[in-house]
């Protein structure tokens, strides 16, 4: 995922997503233990984006900081 495409989603979007993720990176990563996974830089992509969404997440804690003084 872009991160312009995060910046446009919505508090309560990203968080659906960031478990989305969370789900699947779990899934993979067993995937991997029991070695079929069907593609492997998949669990790297995952992770990104899931820091992307966390960081995103963070910017929005800031800016709603900053309103409330």
């Amino acid at each position: 995922m872009k991160p312009d495409e995060i910046r446009e989603l919505s508090r309560e979007e990203l968080l659906q997503l960031l478990g989305e993720l969370e789900e699947e990176h779990f899934n993979l990563r067993f995937q991997k233990s029991i070695k079929i996974l069907p593609n492997p830089h998949r669990p790297r992509v995952i992770r990104k984006d899931i820091a992307r969404i966390k960081t995103r997440l963070r910017e929005l804690d800031l800016a709603e900081g900053q309103k409330r003084r």
